[in-house]
């Protein structure tokens, strides 16, 4: 460079020469350019090096190189920019501790990302591998595993910088003394949540998709994380119930069940004869028996259960063959519409709360004043 200044003119050498904090604009404008440099060669990388490269593992039979091509890139592409800044301090002369331990953090980070990279890119290889464990469940042990592995690889790229820095994490973490025990008291609950996810999974208590209700809390389960569960109600809000929670209460679920209850009382009028109300008992039951949809394995009861205020009570319990619940309305539908076809049929009908006051004996009316009827 001074080889260079050697053929400028005086002014154009005082100029270059000019110190900004210590060190001269014509280094300052070199790194600058140099920086650049690497950042024209991370894009030449991006649009020609990387479509060469995808199109050659495209034309192979395994999928690995693929996915080892994926997750190499984004790493590769920040190198540029951690080798640019490098280069650019050593241009500028700039010596330091700090700035060694900031580039050796910047590589550790490119490191640590290329292991978080291989947790994404491999998922399917993990839920293969979590379904030795139960393929009814494979989803949201893979996603343990997953969430697992990603907090074990974060955690260790922060310690392999604090290290980097001098900071020693096993003499920091032994020194909290009364500080780590309130950090183990705080961290309490979230210790509690852990090992409350770990007991849904052994349960087999609950899946992705399932419909539950847990307490007040009721809906469709969509996430089973390390700490929370995320549920959509009905109303599609999204509630995050903590695990604890969740492995502490009696989980109801809907999705498990085979079948759906019919569950009702017909009322008859007063004034059905003893005949009919036994008629249109056979008639239900017969019904109910004869009908496709219903589960004759089940418990299936049809009687005249109770005097009622206003009505003779007909009790119905029986049980469909599904339990989807579009399904279940769509017969139950066609139970109560047939039901009423029976009533109809049999010369009865439906009764419905009503009151008759019955007068003995009307009192003395004054004279002039008569009822009529």
């Amino acid at each position: 460079m001074d080889f260079l200044l050697s053929f400028l003119s005086k002014d154009i050498i005082n100029f270059f020469s000019e110190r900004i904090f210590g060190i001269p604009l014509y280094k300052w404008i070199f790194s600058i350019l140099v920086f650049l440099l690497f950042l024209s060669f991370r894009k030449i990388f991006t649009y020609f090096i990387v479509k060469i490269l995808k199109k050659i593992v495209s034309k192979t039979k395994t999928k690995i190189d693929d996915k080892i091509l994926k997750v190499i890139i984004p790493p590769v592409r920040y190198l540029f920019i951690v080798f640019g800044i490098w280069s650019s301090i050593r241009i500028l002369g700039i010596k330091g501790i700090f700035f060694q331990h900031l580039i050796k953090s910047l590589v550790i980070i490119s490191v640590f990302w290329i292991f978080y990279n291989i947790v994404n890119t491999f998922k399917s290889e993990i839920y293969k591998f979590s379904a030795k464990f139960g393929k009814e469940l494979s989803q949201e042990i893979g996603n343990f595993f997953i969430k697992t592995l990603k907090l074990l690889i974060i955690v260790l790229g922060i310690a392999s910088i604090l290290q980097e820095w001098g900071i020693n994490v096993s003499a920091l973490v032994a020194s909290l003394g009364l500080g780590g025990l309130a950090f183990a008291l705080a961290a309490k609950d979230t210790v509690a949540n852990l090992f409350g996810g770990l007991t849904i999974l052994a349960d087999k208590s609950m899946k992705l998709g399932d419909w539950i209700k847990v307490g007040s809390v009721e809906g469709i389960v969509e996430d089973i994380g390390l700490r929370t569960s995320k549920i959509r109600t009905f109303e599609k809000s999204l509630i995050t119930v903590p695990n604890s929670y969740i492995a502490n209460n009696p989980i109801e679920n809907f999705s498990r069940r085979q079948n759906r209850r019919i569950k009702m009382y017909v009322g008859l009028t007063y004034d059905t004869p003893v005949k009919v109300v036994r008629k249109i008992v056979e008639d239900i039951k017969n019904m109910l028996i004869e009908h496709p949809r219903i589960d004759k394995n089940l418990t299936l009861l049809v009687y005249f259960d109770e005097f009622g205020d206003s009505s003779l009570n007909i009790f119905i319990y029986t049980f469909t063959d599904t339990a989807d619940w579009e399904e279940y309305l769509a017969i139950k539908q066609d139970v109560m519409l047939k039901i009423m076809e029976i009533v109809e049929r049999n010369g009865s009908s439906f009764a419905f709360p009503s009151e008759s006051i019955y007068i003995e004996k009307f009192p003395e009316l004054p004279k002039g004043f008569k009822i009529e009827t």
